[in-house]
């Protein structure tokens, strides 16, 4: 295969569509700033976030995944779909995909395979790759991908002011309208404890150090495999997208990148490369498993200038960690696929939410006593998490 994606079986394979979706509420950060006491410029510019997305007490990874996805069933049906990949670190169940729950609410045909991949902030593109491996093995099918998260600290920790929600949905096939994807990959794994989450936890355990140590060790680790795989020069990449924990590692993760490469490192050179992709996340807050592909999002619809044939870099990091480097070029007539109202609107409708509002929120927890307990309706979305009973969560659309 070559660096355009062009394989002489199964043609050019690739992102067909995106949609993206997060939640019903926000919280900016100068909220977060007023209750802690903090130099609100240590979130708007030392870590580059200006809000995080907050979920309602009926929302969850399987709502945002449904929301995401639900427009790309619409436009473009299920025929061919035989395969969903559900990527996130946010499980709902230690055994049933949440892809699974997700299936029933887009009445997709029984004969698919539905798989959830965990490995930290990397499985969306684990999910990715996959997907294409599939489509090569048979280029009629399509397969749908879904990274949804929320991310979760403990109250008042570092970790707190990073907090986010999202889902991003892609459909990837042959022949793709936004983005080919090109071999090869680089590819690093290194057994770090730099971010991690017990089965009896919920929220993770940070090494806020480490994270950032492992994260840049990754970024230089599958750079170099993907040099030593034949890929691109540095210099060809029209914009780079990186895993965004926060907006600003975006930035220290390509000054590192340049300095590996000896490259000119100076701001202006990142933010040239960087761009539009920190756009969403600013707003949005860690996504984990979605936000490269919320990069993807952002540059596509923030860029004014015609992207077709640019070759963009992605950097997936996932803590513990491991790492992939890859490449995708744009293709003619991108623009008309875009969904850049509809995202915006997803920004735009969330309601803005006081610190008080905030805690209640997120120190919410579904019961635990297997019994029958309905949830109030407070998102606006298209789908909700009606209730648990006997340990079962009911989903319902709105």
């Amino acid at each position: 295969m070559t660096h355009d994606g062009i394989d002489a079986a199964a043609g050019p394979i690739g992102i067909d569509d995106l949609s993206f979706a997060t939640t019903q509420f926000v919280l900016p950060h100068t909220e977060l700033a007023r209750h802690n006491g903090t130099d609100i410029g240590k979130y708007h510019i030392g870590i580059g976030q200006r809000a995080m997305s907050v979920p309602a007490v009926d929302e969850d990874i399987v709502t945002m995944a449904a929301a995401a996805a639900a427009p790309v069933i619409a436009r473009h049906g299920t025929d061919g779909i035989r395969t969903v990949v559900f990527a996130t670190e946010s499980s709902i169940d230690q055994a049933k995909a949440a892809g699974v729950y997700l299936h029933s609410l887009l009445a997709l045909p029984s004969s698919t395979r539905v798989v959830e991949l965990k490995q930290a902030c990397y499985a969306g593109t684990a999910a990715l790759q996959f997907a294409v491996g599939l489509v090569h093995r048979d280029p009629g099918q399509r397969v749908l991908v879904i990274a949804s998260d929320v991310s979760k600290y403990d109250a008042d920790s570092p970790g707190e002011a990073t907090q986010g929600a999202a889902a991003v949905a892609m459909l990837v096939s042959a022949d793709p309208a936004l983005l080919r994807i090109e071999e090869p990959s680089g590819l690093f794994t290194a057994d770090v404890m730099d971010f991690w989450r017990p089965n009896y936890r919920e929220t993770a355990l940070v090494d806020g150090q480490e994270s950032i140590s492992a994260y840049l060790q990754a970024v230089e680790g599958a750079w170099k495999d993907y040099g030593e795989q034949g890929g691109r020069a540095l210099g060809e990449f029209h914009a780079i997208c990186y895993h965004q924990p926060f907006t600003k590692m975006a930035h220290k993760a390509h000054r590192h990148l340049l300095h590996c490469c000896g490259e000119d490192t100076d701001e202006a050179v990142v933010e040239r490369v960087l761009g539009p992709t920190t756009a969403y996340n600013a707003v949005v807050g860690n996504s984990y498993t979605a936000s490269v592909y919320l990069g993807l999002a952002a540059l596509l619809d923030q860029t004014d200038e015609d992207l077709t044939g640019r070759p963009i870099g992605f950097l997936s990091y996932g803590s513990g960690s491991v790492a992939e480097f890859f490449a995708g070029t744009v293709v003619p007539g991108y623009r008309a696929h875009l969904r850049t109202a509809a995202h915006r609107e997803a920004v735009d409708r969330r309601q803005t939410v006081d610190y008080p509002a905030y805690r209640e929120l997120r120190d919410n927890s579904l019961p635990t006593d297997g019994g029958d307990h309905m949830l109030p309706a407070q998102t606006e979305g298209p789908y909700r998490l009606a209730g648990i009973s006997g340990h079962k969560r009911l989903y319902a659309p709105c």
